[in-house]
């Protein structure tokens, strides 16, 4: 190598930067060791900053364009270095290239959960998850409060920090919106600006500002989202009364049904018996025998159905009751001789006493004295 290679491999006369990453926000220029020329080409593309740092203080910051590095075009650091205008002599100095593009799809969400005060629901413990978007909105404040030395800063290494702050303004905005819960969905849009109104202060100071933000769900715990949908279910049923009616009736049904499969699943099994045993017995053995023929057991019947009683109390229908609640409310007084029942396929309201199925639950009590 000869003395002027190794002299004009001493300065860099040419800068620039291609992001071959998708997460790569701040990425120092290696130098190792090499002055930059004075005049040196500094390319900064769309999507990008240069921020020379030189003798550890920032100094001039460059914005997309090409330029000759001279005094005219570096005014900053001319002041720190007291050039003037004759000035040729390489220098030495930090450049630091910042992406100014859109990070997109950051994800936030809470940790634990959100305990607010809802107007319908009482205390209710809430979880949000979202997504967001980044961008370096001043490369010199992000370099001095996040980056520091850090040769290759990635957006994972700040993600973290910036979901810490959302998840905070969020719970203090949820717990003051005074929004239902079951409004919520139809306000995450606006939820989300405030939300992003309210830290863009916060992240201003990092140099940093958030495009989007979005708040794609809001949820109760299980245990809640449980009842709510049983009382849903409640709302969709309507007439409760009509709709216990309607259960006992499917009931009733499916036992018969029941039944009814159990006797001809029995009948059928029986003819297939008694056939097989005829056919059997139509093959005499060698000496003349025939087997002995084995009668098929006849199938159990189905089990009796239990009445259930609806009991009028105050002009109002009250039940259904089963037969042994029943007999709690009589020993409670609840139901007596006088009070008016009524069960399926019974004709019209009759008194206890005249129901003979529920006559016996007064025989442990003596009648009223004559003349009561």
């Amino acid at each position: 190598m000869g003395i002027l290679d190794f002299l004009s491999g001493q300065f860099i006369d040419v800068i620039h930067w291609t992001d071959d990453t998708r997460d790569t926000m701040v990425w120092r220029f290696e130098r190792e060791g090499h002055e930059i020329k004075y005049g040196a080409k500094l390319t900064v593309r769309e999507g990008q900053a240069a921020v020379f740092v030189h003798e550890g203080q920032i100094a001039d910051v460059f914005t997309p364009g090409l330029y000759m590095l001279e005094t005219n075009n570096m005014p900053i650091m001319t002041s720190l270095q007291h050039w003037d205008h004759g000035f040729r002599s390489p220098f030495k100095s930090e450049v630091y290239f910042v992406n100014t593009t859109r990070f997109n799809g950051l994800k936030w969400g809470t940790k634990n959960p959100i305990i607010c005060r809802d107007p319908e629901f009482g205390p209710v413990r809430l979880r949000a998850y979202g997504t967001y978007s980044v961008r370096v909105s001043d490369p010199a404040k992000f370099l001095v409060e996040i980056v520091g030395t850090d040769g290759e800063f990635t957006s994972g290494e700040i993600s973290f920090q910036i979901r810490n702050i959302i998840v905070q303004e969020f719970s203090r905005l949820i717990a003051s919106s005074g929004i239902p819960v079951l409004d919520m969905a139809a306000n995450t849009q606006e939820l989300g600006q405030m939300l992003s109104k309210g830290i863009s202060a916060t992240i201003a100071e990092y140099g940093l500002t958030l495009p989007e933000l979005y708040i794609e769900n809001i949820s109760l715990p299980d245990a809640v989202e449980r009842a709510l949908d049983r009382r849903t279910s409640m709302g969709v049923v309507g007439d409760l009364d009509a709709y216990t009616r309607f259960q006992a009736a499917e009931a009733l049904g499916a036992e018969g049904s029941a039944a009814g499969q159990a006797m001809g699943t029995g009948f059928g099994a029986g003819m297939g018996m008694a056939m097989g045993g005829a056919m059997t017995g139509a093959q005499a053995g060698p000496w003349g025998a025939r087997p002995q023929q084995t009668a098929a057991a006849a199938p159990p019947p189905p089990p009796p159905v239990e009445h259930v009683w609806h009991v009028a109390i105050d002009g109002q229908t009250q039940g259904p009751f089963s037969k042994a609640r029943m007999g709690r409310m009589v020993t409670e007084g609840a139901l007596t001789r006088e009070s008016y029942v009524w069960t399926q396929g019974q004709d019209g309201w009759k008194r206890a006493e005249d129901v003979t199925e529920l006559a016996q639950l007064f025989t442990v009590l003596p009648p009223p004295p004559p003349g009561a």
